[in-house]
């Protein structure tokens, strides 16, 4: 099971399920171009739940909103934003006042979009008659803890359009990540004249809902599996958009989407298992994404006390063949994890941030070494045998995984490993009453700087459930959020001093980072990808003739 954590919804975990292994008839030639003119067809796994910006929570109505609507800034790959419908902007006092200023655009009714519109919008996310899951993000701003707990209104919110076209955000504090956490729909601006009118109905259909992004949304009836973005001429880069439409409609059978991209019904899909993988691996259309998804072996040590001992933590890292799990059990393109921090999730100088923080130790095999570690372990403890249990969920693949560590664990002398395969709402739980041995487990941010996977592991934190504590760490969390949150290259060397810290006590054990490979026509060009949230940006998307 993926134990997996999003950031945007802190309360509770979320399992991604990866696709059950297939077999399947010899690959078919799929490169073949389409013949429609400046309009895709793609494929989603699940569905839209809503378009209104405050009430979003799952990836693919971000992606729909993504390339509907435009924030202040979007994500770039790495730890980068761009400027969106903020021309530029400044910070002052000390990196607590951000002030915006915007440039001229208009909703897709054609009304104007202005500052006006992105201070209501950010309150109503910040309401708590909204019942915004996304609210936290807005914990360092001005006045959020007192809206929060209904003691001051949402009009107090640190947020004020300062001019028709300029918008200034007060912080508590200097927080080195808020410009990436503005890319999230809650920070989107709104409309309240298209809030008002529509009341409840707001956002529950393509059609009760205005846009400001690339694309506008149509044909999505609140209940239906398919939707599509339609090229919005009021947007104000309308002129570099080359897409007429990308059609969407949810496909939840591997098969069947495969069987579309190969009878050229679509122009991508998802390429799901070891087999499907294998058979496209030397297809030119395959591309292989690296996603900001790390799964580990989280390791309760209160409720196995010998754990506590590092050199039986280490032993059981170096017990486990990375090479072998993920090209013979996954076999779908993810690779060993070196750390807690995704690859490619942010840089410094060019270099990821793994190449600074990776402790090659907590990530390596060596069998031989394991079990001279874990009998030394084993005489600190004073114990002869151990007994302990992986949890994970019940799907195919993470069946397989869970079995595999069963096997290599159990390599170790006198250790006896039980795998607790589960169903996902059982196992969810257990994780959050930190009912567990070991568990695989996972993060993947929404917010594309490493303090979002490093700061589930802080002492205090209510998602460390591992309950894995040390004061260093701690220490260095902390000081990157506070004293080097306005020092990009401090700020950055702390966050690499605490994942060594974490890997080197191997608080937790790195197993690997996901990827998702799918099928695109080679003729589709300009998409950018990235690791989390939206996924998907077609604002500059084309297809080749």
């Amino acid at each position: 099971m993926d134990f997996t954590m999003h950031f945007k919804t802190i309360t509770k975990l979320g399992v991604v399920a990866l696709g059950s292994a297939m077999l399947l008839a010899a690959c078919g030639n799929s490169s073949s171009q389409t013949s429609r003119t400046n309009t895709l067809n793609w494929m989603s796994n699940t569905s839209v739940t809503t378009l209104d910006p405050s009430k979003a929570v799952d990836v693919t109505s971000d992606q729909v909103l993504y390339n509907s609507m435009r924030g202040l800034v979007t994500p770039d790959k790495g730890n980068k934003v761009n400027l969106a419908m903020a021309k530029n902007y400044k910070i002052t006092n000390g990196g607590k006042t951000y002030t915006f200023n915007l440039r001229h655009s208009k909703w897709s009714n054609g009304k104007e979009v202005t500052a006006k519109d992105f201070e209501y919008g950010i309150k109503r996310s910040a309401d708590p008659k909204t019942a915004s899951q996304m609210g936290y993000y807005m914990n360092n701003i001005m006045n959020y803890s007192s809206i929060k707990n209904q003691t001051m209104p949402a009009s107090m919110l640190g947020v004020k359009a300062t001019g028709k076209y300029q918008l200034q955000i007060q912080l508590i504090k200097p927080q080195a990540d808020f410009l990436n956490v503005l890319a999230l729909p809650v920070f989107y601006p709104q409309l309240k004249s298209a809030v008002d009118q529509y009341g409840s109905s707001y956002g529950t259909t393509s059609d009760k809902m205005v846009y400001n992004g690339p694309f506008k949304v149509t044909n999505w009836t609140g209940s239906n599996d398919a939707w599509t973005l339609a090229k919005n001429n009021d947007y104000y880069a309308n002129s570099n958009v080359k897409l007429k439409a990308i059609n969407y409609s949810v496909i939840k059978d591997p098969q069947t989407a495969l069987d579309e991209y190969q009878s050229g019904k679509l122009d991508q899909t998802l390429v799901a298992g070891k087999q499907q993988y294998n058979n496209y691996k030397n297809n030119p259309d395959l591309v292989n994404r690296k996603e900001f998804m790390i799964q580990y072996l989280s390791i309760n040590q209160n409720r196995v006390p010998a754990l506590k001992n590092k050199n039986l933590r280490r032993a059981l890292s170096m017990a486990i063949d990375r090479k072998s799990m993920t090209e013979d059990i996954l076999g779908d393109g993810s690779f060993a994890a070196r750390g807690l921090v995704p690859d490619t999730l942010a840089y410094k100088k060019g270099k990821d941030f793994n190449d600074y923080a990776s402790v090659k130790d907590a990530t390596s095999t060596d069998l031989t070494q394991a079990k001279k570690l874990w009998n030394q372990g084993m005489k600190e403890v004073g114990k002869k045998s151990l007994s302990i249990s992986i949890m994970n969920n019940n799907d195919q693949t993470n069946r397989s995984l869970t079995e595999f560590l069963q096997t290599e664990l159990e390599k170790l002398p006198g250790l006896k490993v039980n795998a607790e395969i589960l169903p996902n709402n059982v196992a969810s739980g257990r994780s959050l009453k930190s009912d567990y041995d070991l568990s695989v487990s996972g993060w993947s941010p929404s917010v594309s700087d490493p303090i979002s996977p490093l700061q589930t592991k802080v002492s205090n934190s209510p998602i460390n459930t591992s309950k894995w504590g040390n004061s260093m760490y701690d220490m260095y969390i902390d000081r990157s959020n506070n004293q080097d949150a306005t020092n990009p290259s401090k700020r950055f060397d702390d966050l690499v001093n605490a994942q060594k810290i974490i890997l080197n006590d191997q608080g937790i054990i790195p197993l690997y980072q996901k990827a998702q490979p799918e099928l695109i026509k080679e003729n589709v060009k300009g998409i950018k990808y990235l690791g989390n949230g939206p996924v998907w940006d077609f604002a500059n998307a084309y297809i080749k003739k």
